[in-house]
């Protein structure tokens, strides 16, 4: 049986975290279906479909073990739909762990099925996050370390620096 797992966030916009996590994912799973997760409550930079195609981008050389996706419902149930056993989180620091946890609980009750799995993001990555590469970026910091190159370009394109 083909181990799946689905691993979800905004990734608006996927970070080199993000690509960590994806990449150490792949030595415990057979296939990862990362999903953006569409919240419209939620403010993003990127549309849905930017971040689809900076997404496949960014894993072109993965693209026969990982898949992109989005979805809108339930993550569990979505895991069911796509055979998945288990949720990917990168966690980066103890705030992280709370709302996580809090998550967590929440799926295994929802489908008892479905596990958490918790990956601790790499140390060279443990202050990246989406937001803070967009508030740096906004400011004409330097974030061409923290991104694949075609999200660099793309932020830049976006915020017209």
């Amino acid at each position: 049986m083909e181990r799946i797992a689905i691993y979800p966030g905004s990734f608006d916009p996927v970070t080199n975290g993000h690509m960590d996590i994806i990449k150490r994912g792949l030595t415990l799973f057979d296939k990862i279906i990362v999903t953006i997760l569409e919240n419209p409550a939620k403010q993003t930079l990127f549309t849905v479909s930017e971040r689809v195609d900076l997404l496949k981008g960014a894993l072109k050389d993965m693209n026969n073990r990982v898949e992109i996706a989005s979805y809108g419902g339930l993550l569990v149930d979505y895991a069911v739909q796509r055979d998945a056993t288990a949720i990917l989180r990168g966690m980066r620091a103890v705030s992280d762990f709370e709302y996580e946890f809090q998550m967590a609980l929440m799926n295994r009750k929802l489908n008892r099925e479905v596990q958490t799995v918790f990956l601790m993001t790499g140390l060279r990555w443990i202050f990246t996050s989406s937001s803070i590469i967009k508030e740096a970026v906004k400011f004409g910091g330097d974030i061409k370390s923290m991104v694949p190159p075609a999200v660099h370009a793309a932020l830049k394109k976006k915020l017209n620096i």
